[in-house]
């Protein structure tokens, strides 16, 4: 029998019946239990997705049993699968009408870097036209590997500042990708 890891409780202050910790804390511990992702899968890298949300790998045990179509609803991004420079604007207008905070995970060779198709017609990794916060690697990645990479963005969730996004720093980024 396997040993069940509790999640660690934010920093804080506790008494007989009562818990204090930071808002940046509380809220980020609940986004990162809560994320919504849009798989946006167009080849291999799509089948091993769909693996991950059957019941052997069970992706809804890290707080991500609700993937979303619809980008208005959703605040992490997958892109799975070879992106064709036709698809680079469909991609970009996906990821500008999430809401923040978002995140966005590269999914296998092709999305990371154009895999083996380094042809005229293929984008050479979606971090040309979107910012990536994490980079799954694999042609194509196993599943463990993707809910790796789910980890991965529900730590960066769970430790980023509520004021982060309101940064120069952040809006220099977007200004590196031509995003206002």
């Amino acid at each position: 029998m396997k040993e069940v890891t509790i999640v660690e409780a934010p920093q804080g202050h506790s008494g007989s019946g009562f818990f204090a910790t930071s808002f940046d804390e509380a809220i980020g511990l609940a986004r990162s239990y809560s994320l919504w992702p849009l798989p946006f899968a167009t080849s291999c890298c799509g089948i091993e997705f769909m693996a991950t949300m059957g019941a052997h790998y069970d992706i809804s045990r890290f707080g991500s049993e609700r993937p979303s179509f619809s980008p208005r609803q959703a605040d992490l991004l997958m892109v799975m699968g070879t992106i064709a420079k036709k698809m680079a604007p469909v991609v970009k207008q996906v990821y500008l009408q999430m809401a923040e905070p978002r995140w966005v995970m590269a999914v296998g060779a092709c999305a990371t870097s154009g895999g083996i198709f380094d042809t005229y017609s293929v984008l050479q990794g979606i971090d040309r036209i979107i910012p990536v916060d994490v980079y799954v690697p694999g042609c194509p990645p196993r599943p463990e590997q993707i809910i790796d990479g789910l980890m991965h963005i529900q730590h960066l969730a769970q430790n980023e500042k509520l004021r982060r996004r309101n940064t120069d720093e952040y809006s220099e980024l977007l200004a590196s990708y031509n995003i206002q």
